[in-house]
């Protein structure tokens, strides 16, 4: 946020917050929603948190955080979110389904189920906007009934099985505990004859720009400040 300095400067400044609460100190303001919201839950409490995806793979404190949440919580679902639903350009986010548990000296989590509501798939906010039908496939797959019950659509012989489990051990395994996981393969850089509309592609190509831009624009000013 910006603030003035003693030279009477605007500046920016990342406010780290530091309390004994949380699991790991850091300015990333997602991965500190992430924590706070885990210390609201009681033993047993259930949450289902939209997040970006900086949060599934970032190192260092995020690696930390994402170890903690396996072991301290039962994460049991994650459901990537398609680009085009939200009114800020370029946003990839995914949903983290999650159940807070009492101290133990073995992670609650055994398997993330993940259902890929992103690959392939194309929402605008105008012409074409996500609504709640669209992911009756994913509730169905989900079980909240008995998630015991569940059954994967993923399988070597459906390589385009939108839901697919992981295991503690594999993911723990992963490069930084690294949760941002995708199996299918992107169509539109192996069918040409089947691109998306035109305004779909333009849309998408200037998300990704503007999106690079801002990111861009958070280093230039780190810089600054540096400086």
């Amino acid at each position: 946020m910006p603030i003035t300095n003693e030279e009477g400067k605007q500046e920016k400044q990342d406010y780290i917050i530091n309390r004994q609460d949380l699991v790991a100190t850091t300015a990333n303001k997602q991965l500190n929603f992430m924590q706070h919201i885990k210390t609201l839950l009681k033993i047993n409490g259930e949450a289902a948190v939209v997040l970006p995806d900086n949060v599934l793979f970032e190192g260092g404190a995020g690696e930390t955080i994402r170890k903690e949440l396996l072991k301290t919580t039962e994460l049991h679902t994650i459901l990537r979110l398609p680009t085009g639903i939200f009114y800020a350009q370029g946003v990839k986010a995914n949903v983290l389904f999650f159940d807070n548990k009492p101290a133990s000296k073995d992670p609650w989590t055994k398997d993330v189920w993940i259902y890929d509501y992103r690959s392939n798939i194309s929402h605008t906010l105008k012409k074409n906007p996500m609504s709640s039908a669209d992911l009756k496939d994913f509730v169905e797959c989900y079980h909240p009934e008995n998630r015991n019950k569940r059954v994967e659509t993923w399988s070597e012989a459906n390589p385009e099985g939108r839901w697919r489990k992981f295991s503690y051990d594999e993911i723990i395994e992963r490069d930084k505990t690294n949760l941002d996981i995708f199996w299918i393969k992107d169509k539109s850089l192996t069918d040409l004859d089947n691109l998306p509309d035109p305004d779909v592609l333009a849309n998408e190509i200037i998300e990704n720009i503007e999106a690079g831009l801002n990111s861009f624009k958070e280093i230039m000013e780190t810089i600054s400040i540096e400086e």
